[in-house]
């Protein structure tokens, strides 16, 4: 059974595994939750944070490796974002 849901999780996209971890962290976060239901959604919790950042580490590669100059080099370059809170 935790091999089906570990399967689930890594299929959501990025965005999807990443607002369902942000939904569990302000359910932890209200206080209100009951001691059994804050263990298991800290344990989904900890299974999309590991999807989230599989998906993370294969976008830096692929970036990576849409990078390589023609000899073979890879150049790094500083990535910004524009992220509004």
């Amino acid at each position: 059974m935790v091999q089906l849901v570990e399967a689930k999780e890594s299929k959501l996209s990025f965005e999807v595994a990443l607002g369902k971890l942000e939904s569990i962290v302000d359910a932890m976060e209200s206080g209100d939750v009951p001691l059994a239901e804050l263990l298991a959604k800290f344990e989904e919790g900890t299974k999309l944070l590991k999807a989230c950042e599989t998906r993370l580490k294969e976008a830096e590669l692929k970036i990576e490796q849409l990078k390589k100059q023609k000899d073979g080099k890879v150049a790094f370059e500083k990535f910004t974002t524009t992220r509004e809170d």
